[in-house]
């Protein structure tokens, strides 16, 4: 993180913030306040709290209890252990969080709770009868009702901690939906004759230990909830095989190749691929020559080769059944004289310039967020 954040440019302005699981956390950076760290920290931190002595109060809070950071491999612990632990980790977070917004005077407080991402990606499949491994009547269907109640009431009690006068946002990073499986980038990529193996791969590999034949590969594509596609290019990859010269004829036939990939039912997948360079306002590092939205995030990027089809409703990186989306949750109440109602337009990028703006700040300049107050 090079750019100042919110908490940053408060500080250096006098007022304190208390910061509790905000990513990312670890290792706790020194803040103008207090700052618990993030759902990136592992089992073993010794230290993740600033100032260090602040870990003995949450521990005092929580007595015998541990504090909970996040559900380590969630997708493979069973799912009567992650809907225990969802229910803890947010119990544990949210008593914490009373307790200091109580005792601590700070101007700005932020926390961030995991409990619905994980929920999400292990239960959406028992809740949402469009899911394709959805089972009418099975044990965990009220699982989002449930803990969205639970949720709702632990807001309220912290709510009633907060001064009368205070301004209360409550969003999401990102938004969620259902994810009816996966697509298996790689083996379609050798599918349509893009990449090509030195040997027959007869099991699911991991793309970085399956045994390419760089000579003869054009691209590879790896995992995620959105597939990122590297082109072979020569002089830039060590067996480079695409003449630079042909770069962008080769992207724009990918894109549409991919673009015209129909689903498992014989219709029109609905993928979409983007350009790094068309949608961020500048590339740094090894950036993907392609991102690719799966049937528009419908689907999720496979990066294992060797599973025998291209469609999957299994993950190489364990079962969920949501996927990331672009429209996320805000909401705000308390601004003297706000307007209540929705609002259109709004961007994440425009809620940090936006928190600046309640405390009468300038906006940090390059930003490309602005204030929508």
């Amino acid at each position: 993180m090079k750019e100042p954040a919110v908490w940053d440019v408060l500080g250096r302005a006098g007022l304190k913030s208390l910061l509790i699981g905000v990513p990312p956390g670890y290792p706790p950076k020194p803040v103008e306040g207090w700052r618990i760290s993030c759902f990136l920290t592992p089992p073993s931190a010794e230290k993740f709290t600033h100032p260090v002595e602040l870990a003995a109060e949450v521990q005092e809070e929580l007595g015998d209890e541990p504090y909970i950071f996040d559900i380590p491999n969630f997708r493979e612990q069973g799912e009567d252990f992650v809907l225990q632990q969802v229910f803890a980790m947010t119990q544990r977070r949210f008593r914490v969080a009373r307790r200091l917004v109580r005792n601590k005077p700070w101007d700005f407080f932020m926390l961030v709770e995991m409990g619905p991402d994980r929920l999400h990606h292990v239960f959406w499949r028992h809740f949402d009868p469009s899911h394709p491994n959805y089972r009418p009547g099975n044990p965990f269907e009220t699982a989002f009702q449930d803990y969205y109640r639970y949720l709702d009431k632990e807001l309220a009690s912290l709510l009633e901690s907060l001064p009368d006068d205070a301004v209360v946002i409550v969003m999401s990073d990102h938004g969620a939906r259902m994810m009816a499986g996966g697509v298996c980038f790689n083996d379609w990529l050798a599918q349509e004759g893009y990449l090509s193996f030195a040997e027959p791969v007869t099991q699911p590999t991991a793309i970085a230990k399956a045994p390419i034949d760089w000579n003869r590969t054009v691209a590879w594509g790896d995992g995620g909830y959105y597939g990122r596609l590297f082109l072979n290019v020569k002089g830039r990859e060590p067996n480079g095989v695409v003449e630079p010269s042909r770069y962008e004829e080769v992207r724009d036939e990918l894109s549409s190749n991919l673009e015209a990939m129909p689903g498992p039912d014989g219709m029109r997948l609905g993928t979409r691929v983007f350009k790094p360079q068309d949608v961020y306002p500048e590339v740094r590092g090894v950036a993907p020559d392609l991102l690719v939205y799966f049937g528009d995030l419908e689907w999720r990027s496979v990066g294992q080769v060797g599973g025998g089809e291209i469609f999957t409703h299994e993950n190489d990186t364990g079962p969920d059944g949501a996927n990331h989306d672009r429209t996320g949750v805000f909401v705000m109440a308390g601004l003297p004289g706000q307007a209540t109602g929705q609002r259109e337009g709004l961007r994440l990028i425009d809620v940090g310039p936006s928190i600046l703006s309640l405390f009468g700040l300038p906006v940090p300049e390059g930003s490309e967020g602005r204030s929508f107050l």
